[in-house]
């Protein structure tokens, strides 16, 4: 079967998604927060476990305006929905619904809802209720500017949730985000990376499963595993494909260090669960105690921000200690984000690029320092 298939992607990082999914060998075009693409089904098995960056895989059902109850009630029965879904098949249905004549989320949902479920019913010759007891199909309809958009999730959980986080801080950074960093960053595994405020770990462990080529999705399932349209054997077959490419023995250089030692310990117990403790250089350092003993290390970090009362003046001696780093070794390249606008001038330099990125609800710039090349 071709599927019209759509990646989910956090606001600003959709050239990003899209990039990883061009490298699987799919066109793709994008909208705000959305790529599209067209492929079968290992397009499915492939983007949900080796896609770094994007949030979910969704299969796009169907694309149509509406304005009144009963067209969305029509056009959604009409849709090829037993094509995918079996007679058992349970089907949660959430929504979203902005600047439409139908502005009423709850009613959406159930009229969808309700019309999947005729649909059903005629497609399999059913008169009771559907039992809903198989393998779960997430319905979603979003609707803007009277545009209804319907998609089935293939990927059950968000694709953050790679399966190795045993523990966490305050606020961890999502694992998608810290692969975008790393991406944005060129990051290849070729040079040392640091992260001098590790938190739990997660910058460095996507860095090493980019070094060594392994697979995000591998240590976790997928919703569409349990699908009847996808065989078992294909999943099975591509996990087998993508352990085989993966470089275990490559020799990588990864540093993470945090001034917190609970954190640290989170960290390697992250590490540990997928595999990566020995890949992963921990220590508990304060970094005014950070000094470079080698060239050409990038820092990719997420540091504090500073927006409690009373910690803005710490974070910005870190943020200066980063800038004494810089000037000290001009092939050092630094890729930080931070909500402190005041970067650059506290750092006492103009970064090479910036870009605007959302930590969560937080709005975020991630200044790129290029070190320079060859010395």
């Amino acid at each position: 079967m071709e599927f019209k298939l759509l990646a989910n992607t956090p606001m600003g990082i959709e050239r990003v998604v899209a990039d990883e999914i061009e490298a699987l060998g799919y066109e793709t075009k994008l909208e705000n927060g959305r790529v599209y693409f067209e492929g079968d089904e290992a397009a499915i098995i492939r983007t949900n476990l080796m896609m770094r960056t994007a949030d979910r895989i969704r299969i796009i059902i169907g694309d149509f305006s509406v304005e009144t109850f009963d067209e969305l009630f029509e056009k959604t029965k009409a849709l090829p929905w037993s094509d995918i879904l079996g007679p058992a098949a349970a089907f949660p249905v959430t929504g979203r619904s902005h600047k439409s004549t139908l502005y009423s989320v709850p009613d959406v949902q159930r009229i969808v809802k309700k019309a999947i479920v005729e649909h059903l019913k005629d497609a399999f010759s059913i008169r009771t209720k559907l039992p809903e007891t198989g393998p779960r199909y997430k319905v979603d309809i979003s609707i803007l500017k009277d545009r209804a958009v319907l998609t089935i999730d293939t990927s059950g959980d968000a694709l953050h949730k790679r399966g190795y986080r045993t523990g966490q801080g305050e606020a961890p950074i999502k694992e998608t985000l810290a692969a975008t960093m790393l991406k944005l960053a060129n990051y290849d595994g070729s040079n040392t990376l640091l992260d001098p405020f590790a938190g739990s770990g997660t910058i460095a462990i996507e860095a090493a499963m980019m070094a060594l080529n392994i697979a995000p999705g591998s240590n976790r399932t997928f919703d569409a595993e349990k699908w009847d349209i996808i065989p078992e054997e294909e999943w099975k077959h591509t996990r087998m494909a993508l352990e085989e490419a993966a470089h275990y023995d490559r020799d990588v250089r990864i540093l993470a260090s945090d001034i917190d030692p609970e954190m640290i310990r989170i960290a390697r117990d992250n590490a540990l669960e997928v595999g990566l403790l020995d890949n992963i250089q921990f220590e508990t350092r304060d970094i005014h105690d950070l000094e470079l003993e080698e060239r050409n290390v990038q820092i990719v970090t997420n540091p504090p921000y500073g927006e409690r009362i009373g910690e803005a003046k710490a974070v910005e001696e870190m943020y200066r200690k980063i800038g004494e780093m810089m000037a000290k070794d001009p092939t050092l390249s630094v890729y930080l984000m931070t909500s402190n606008k005041m970067f650059e001038h506290i750092v006492g330099k103009k970064a090479t690029k910036r870009r605007k990125l959302f930590n969560g609800y937080i709005e975020t710039t991630y200044f790129q320092y290029w070190g320079k090349r060859g010395e």
